[in-house]
């Protein structure tokens, strides 16, 4: 069913002009002066026709699993890294790969492990004895879409020089810095069962990646589709690149103009905050097993993430609904509980779901 257009948005648009409105590339947060939402919404749905061909060539591949395709493309469009957390064999390398099959862009993969060095994900300096002198060769972090696989698996090495990359967009290889290329997406995996080997993320680092999916097994419909998919003596399709990267990059720009009303921004902060003071929602109970709530970097990334929910669903506006689908992604990681919890085994997703239940949707 269509979705209807808010008549509170669409009155006040016809009233007020659009001249001056400032649409900065640099943050989600829209004006409180409402654009033409009409105008806008035939924008977007024009620019937002690649979405369907990407959903199409992933399906080629990936059987169900909607809303992990949808996460990934919504970590694409709102340039924020993601993390895959789920157990072997639910298809999170093989999404991640399909993905980048899809758009024409270079893709590379690091296979995480305790022995890796720094150098092997930025690159180093390597002498050159006929010159004389030190050149640069680059590491496989230089692409557009990195799959960082197992990426608990790394030392605190590794992981720092990473983190560079992914907030910064650049790494430092000797006294010299060198920009990533655009767009530059970090797409990891983890295993959560497996320990004997592994090195928890840092909280900075896991608070850089925008989401964190949680992917779950099939339904028996699915399996048994995956199953007749892969014993088919035709085999699984290979994704025909349908998008290229300034496909991309022109949509991030476009999804920052996507309309968010002042009143929906209150939500959001309403629940990040609610994460940090439950006890000012009515939910002082939490208090006991919340050790650290969301950061406003928590907020900034709701905000992106949900004018992306948006823009896949071609609509240039955003709704409470947009932000409570994806609240769990973007929170979930950037919420710290306490002994208590883990003693009572609270998981972080019952908080944030009990915070949405509680506090109020405009």
């Amino acid at each position: 069913m269509e979705e209807k257009e808010p008549v509170s948005v669409a009155t006040e648009a016809r009233s007020i002009p659009t001249e001056g409105i400032d649409q900065s590339d640099t943050a989600p947060v829209a004006s409180s002066v409402a654009p033409d939402i009409r105008a806008l919404n035939e924008r977007i749905k024009k620019a937002s026709q690649f979405v369907d061909l990407l959903r199409l060539e992933l399906s080629k591949v990936i059987v169900g699993q909607r809303g992990m395709v949808d996460r990934l493309l919504i970590g694409l469009l709102g340039n924020g890294h993601v993390l895959l957390e789920g157990v072997p064999g639910l298809a999170k390398t093989l999404a991640i790969k399909s993905l980048s099959d899809a758009v024409e862009a270079h893709f590379s993969r690091i296979q995480f492990t305790p022995d890796l060095l720094p150098a092997d994900l930025i690159g180093t300096m390597i002498y050159n004895q006929k010159e004389e002198k030190f050149s640069v060769k680059k590491g496989p972090i230089f692409a557009n879409f990195v799959l960082a696989d197992e990426i608990n698996r790394a030392p605190a090495k590794v992981q720092s020089a990473l983190l560079e990359a992914m907030q910064e967009r650049q790494v430092t290889i000797g006294t010299e810095s060198f920009k990533l290329p655009e767009p530059f997406l970090v797409l990891a995996t983890q295993n959560p069962v497996e320990q004997e080997g592994t090195y928890p993320l840092p909280e900075a680092q896991v608070d850089r990646f925008l989401l964190k999916v949680v992917i779950g097994y099939p339904t028996k419909d699915e399996e048994q589709k995956i199953i007749r998919a892969n014993l088919s003596t035709e085999g699984i399709q290979s994704p025909q690149k349908v998008v290229s990267t300034d496909d991309i990059i022109l949509a991030r720009k476009l999804i920052r103009e996507i309309y968010l009303d002042e009143k929906i921004e209150r939500y959001i902060v309403d629940l990040v905050h609610a994460t940090r003071t439950p006890a000012d929602y009515g939910l002082g109970h939490l208090s006991q097993l919340i050790n650290f709530g969301a950061s406003p970097r928590a907020s900034i990334g709701l905000g992106i993430a949900s004018k992306a929910h948006a823009f896949l669903n071609q609509r240039g506006y955003v709704t409470p609904e947009d932000v409570r689908t994806i609240a769990l992604d973007v929170l979930r990681h950037r919420v710290g509980l306490t002994f208590e919890a883990e003693a009572e085994n609270i998981s972080a997703e019952q908080l944030i779901t009990e915070i949405m239940d509680h506090v109020q949707v405009p």
